[in-house]
């Protein structure tokens, strides 16, 4: 539930944020450890440091993987 809500918060107050969203769920990611989203994404450890780091820029596709890995999902609503 709180890495369901941190992520919530980015996607509210900073939803025009890509990277700090990516970051976020690399910040989650490492919380869970890494190795085991990297195995439940079907992405490699490496891969998934660079797309959520700091300068990463992940596709779509890889976002979906690793939010579906950390048992988390993406909304949409009315603006």
């Amino acid at each position: 539930k709180e890495m369901a809500a941190y992520l919530e918060a980015w996607l509210v107050e900073a939803p025009d944020d890509a990277a700090g969203i990516a970051r976020a769920l690399g910040d989650i990611a490492r919380a869970v450890g890494m190795s085991k989203v990297a195995k439940q994404s079907g992405l490699s450890r490496e891969s998934l440091y660079k797309a959520l780091g700091e300068n990463g820029n992940p596709s779509f596709a890889t976002v979906m993987k690793v939010a579906k890995a950390l048992g988390v999902r993406l909304h949409a609503e009315p603006a």
